[in-house]
């Protein structure tokens, strides 16, 4: 398979190759929208990294390193993000954006498909070292419960290693 060809512009990262959709159709990366895939920033990376896909600015090449440069001036949370995202993916699960829930991504049980099957999980990230209140991890847990998936933490250490922590409600 060819490289996909794709173009940042302002906060958007797309392509409309035919290996976009091809790539699309077999692997759920990026998202069908207006004539376009459309990639998350995790999405582009990981296909950056996989040296699957060229990011450009104009008729310029954006390296990796500049590419995660770049995003951070749009997401600051990207690095965690990213870490979790590709950790996911390399493990064999589809990884999706979750913004309309407030969470950073919803995770597909290995054999589901988005528009097919419900997410198992809905994904917040954070760094080991961040302090959550109890608000905080009682509002992600109602976002889990109100959207019928079990809460996932992924906590990212100093050393880059990911613990993951299911949070499900139960009704004895």
């Amino acid at each position: 398979m060819e490289k996909i060809q794709s173009y940042l512009l302002r906060e958007v990262i797309s392509s409309n190759s035919s290996e976009a959709y091809s790539l699309w159709k077999k692997s759920h990366l990026g998202e069908n929208k207006d004539g376009k895939i459309r990639y998350s920033f995790p999405e582009a990376l990981f296909l950056v990294e996989k040296n699957k896909m060229s990011v450009f600015s104009g008729n310029r090449e954006i390296s990796e390193k500049d590419l995660m440069r770049k995003l951070q001036k749009y997401d600051k949370k990207i690095q965690v993000k990213y870490s979790v995202f590709r950790d996911l993916r390399n493990k064999g699960y589809i990884v999706k954006t979750a913004l309309k829930f407030g969470a950073e991504f919803r995770v597909y049980e290995k054999g589901k498909k988005p528009g097919e099957e419900h997410a198992k999980w809905i994904v917040f990230t954070d760094y080991e070292s961040n302090k959550t209140s109890w608000h905080e991890f009682s509002a992600k847990s109602r976002v889990a419960h109100s959207t019928k998936k079990n809460l996932l933490l992924a906590i990212v250490d100093d050393e880059g290693d990911i613990t993951y922590y299911e949070v499900r409600w139960l009704k004895p």
